[in-house]
């Protein structure tokens, strides 16, 4: 069975040697988020999910959700509710929320390092809690003072939690077809009718209610995206005053069978006339819904980021205990049988990727989690225009590269073990499940790109790209007189400048033909995400250089970061090939070219 031990080492040097967590909090106003209570909730959140979230997520995988088709009601693993019961009791729910809600006020950075720490403990048990975060910022934001007012505490507490109601059957990422309908009724209700799919935590008996964020069209909806509106529908009925009723008509009709993450229940939902109210204006409601999304969507990339640290860890372990064959050049380990597989280049390859991956990675995530906080917290509306643009920028590529890498990592992982890795035993066949399903929810991967490259690019003349290759550049002139840096910042500066000429001759091809965009998308994502980790090893060296860490930890970041450069980084040399090949090469072959389906 696999193992896992919070990596509090490598999450204290980033957010406090490379990221500067200290001064970062106190300059945007967390007086309270000192670095001795840091450490502390860093120390009890990593004890809770070692002790009672980790030995969970087995159990999790092999029993599963269980389905009541007489009643809908959906039962968790065994565990899940003892464990959700003690997640509410230590306040959990509510660390990153505002006070005036029962909320303890902390940065979202720290809530983005607690995301981890579950996710990496059991990814299925996270998924009950996780879209309640989302579900407050969009009533924070367009909620009416009675909603927040009823709606909000309970939801920061803990003792309800939230869903996110988008999908239906024939409607995935194109909205506009939506077919839920919300027909007004007495007292500014309204009654909910159609079918949710692929609804995360849409039913389950860890709380007594149930908050769902619904999308649906009035009867005077436009066509299309422009007219979805946005509902709060409860599972028990909500009046005005707080007071719960009765039962509402949903009901939970299926939970799906997946490849992975079987303690998580993935609902059908289906809204029979149910009693709802109007979150934000009519027809808006993707406005609303997107502060949802955008949340669940770095949440995600989280959680391919928790998968891969328990990977590499347990990867690590086995290479260090495996005896078997001796190194290529004599053996190390002249005492023993065998030497540990450790001392086998191809290994250390696989388990240097899943390092190099896992540490860039987290500050590629943590970054974003800090632009969240001076998004909102700056007191310079200048800075906090600048954060809210470098983190729109960043979202796409943090939630699809993560996700993407954690498929590769438990991948790695898996090999690492060879024909143990393939059995349930060692439970990383189970982290390589789990993975799968990361790249797919909140937008797959080529919906990040479109995204990214469209949205995030093209539509704003590349302002996210302009500001992160400002920061890259002040950086590499901080740093220019540095011999320790100079292997990193060359080639660094050199990138940088390739993805600025590229993004604009591909923005020059696709206004000329628009299906470059889409031809371009995945190749520049990941072009993308390669260039931000190089950025963040050289960072890390620099930080690990000037701390006062050991010689050895300074060592090891040193020789992850000449790996990354070396090995990993010239990924980008394909895609930008890929890039300059042009969509000719994807779109030449007429349809019944592909052959009978």
């Amino acid at each position: 069975m696999s193992s896992y031990k919070a990596p509090l080492d490598d999450l204290r040097f980033a957010l406090y040697d490379v990221l500067g967590a200290e001064a970062l909090f106190q300059q945007l106003g967390f007086a309270d988020a000192n670095r001795e209570l840091v450490d502390a909730v860093l120390d009890e959140a990593a004890r809770f999910t070692e002790t009672v979230l980790a030995p969970l997520n087995r159990i999790g995988d092999e029993i599963g959700c269980k389905y009541d088709k007489a009643t809908g009601d959906v039962a968790p693993p065994p565990g899940f509710k003892q464990a959700f019961d003690q997640f509410v009791e230590g306040g959990w729910t509510g660390l990153t929320n505002d006070p005036q809600h029962g909320g303890q006020g902390m940065p979202a950075l720290l809530g983005g390092v607690l995301t981890e720490l579950v996710d990496s403990a059991n990814l299925a048990w996270g998924n009950f809690p996780m879209l309640s975060h989302g579900a407050v910022k969009a009533l924070e934001t367009y909620g009416e003072d009675w909603q927040q007012k009823v709606f909000l505490e309970p939801l920061v507490a803990g003792t309800w939690t939230g869903t996110m109601c988008l999908t239906e059957p024939h409607c995935g990422t194109d909205l506009g077809l939506l077919k839920t309908r919300a027909e007004p009724v007495a007292d500014g209700k309204y009654a909910i009718t159609g079918t949710k799919i692929f609804i995360t935590a849409g039913e389950h008996d860890l709380v007594p209610n149930i908050v769902h964020l619904v999308l649906a069209k009035l009867p005077d909806a436009p066509a299309g995206a422009k007219g979805i509106s946005l509902f709060v529908v409860p599972k028990f009925k909500v009046a005005r005053d707080g007071a719960v009723g009765e039962r509402n008509a949903v009901r939970c009709g299926a939970i799906e069978h997946k490849m992975g993450i079987h303690g998580s229940a993935t609902c059908v939902m289906n809204f029979d006339g149910a009693e709802g109210y109007l979150l934000g204006q009519p027809h808006k409601g993707l406005q609303a819904m997107f502060v949802m999304m955008n949340s669940a969507r770095l949440g995600v990339g989280v959680q391919g980021l928790g998968l891969s640290e328990r990977a590499y860890q347990n990867a690590l372990r086995y290479a260090r205990e495996r005896l078997q064959s001796r190194s290529l050049s004599g053996p190390k380990y002249p005492d023993k049988p065998a030497d540990p597989i450790l001392v086998q280049p191809d290994v250390r390859r696989m388990l240097l990727a899943q390092k190099a991956l896992v540490e860039g990675g987290r500050l590629l995530s943590m970054h974003a989690y800090s632009l969240l906080d001076a998004a909102e917290k700056a007191a310079d509306p200048a800075e906090r225009e600048r954060a809210h643009t470098l983190v729109s920028f960043l979202t796409p590529i943090s939630k699809a590269c993560l996700t993407e890498w954690a498929i590769e990592n438990t991948y790695n992982a898996v090999q690492c073990f060879g024909g143990h890795g393939y059995i349930a035993e060692h439970g990383m066949e189970q982290l390589a499940r789990d993975a799968r399903i990361t790249t797919l929810y909140e937008g797959t991967t080529g919906i990040q790109s479109l995204d990214l490259i469209g949205r995030k690019t093209a539509a704003t003349q590349g302002a996210g790209l302009k500001l992160f290759l400002a920061e890259v550049e002040a950086f590499a002139k901080q740093h220019e007189g540095d011999a320790a840096l100079a292997e990193f910042i060359a080639p660094l500066r050199a990138k940088c400048g390739e993805w600025g000429k590229l993004t604009i001759e591909t923005l020059t091809r696709a206004a000329a033909n628009p299906e470059e965009l889409g031809a371009a998308s995945t190749d520049y994502l990941f072009y993308s995400g390669y260039v931000v980790l190089a950025y963040w090893w050289a960072r890390s060296v620099a930080a690990a250089n000037a701390s006062d860490h050991p010689q050895a930890f300074k060592d090891a970041k040193r020789d992850t970061a000449r790996f990354y450069f070396a090995r990993i980084l010239p990924r980008t040399l394909a895609h930008k090939a890929a890039i300059e090949s042009g969509a000719d090469t994807l779109m030449a072959l007429a349809d019944e070219g592909f052959g009978a389906a």
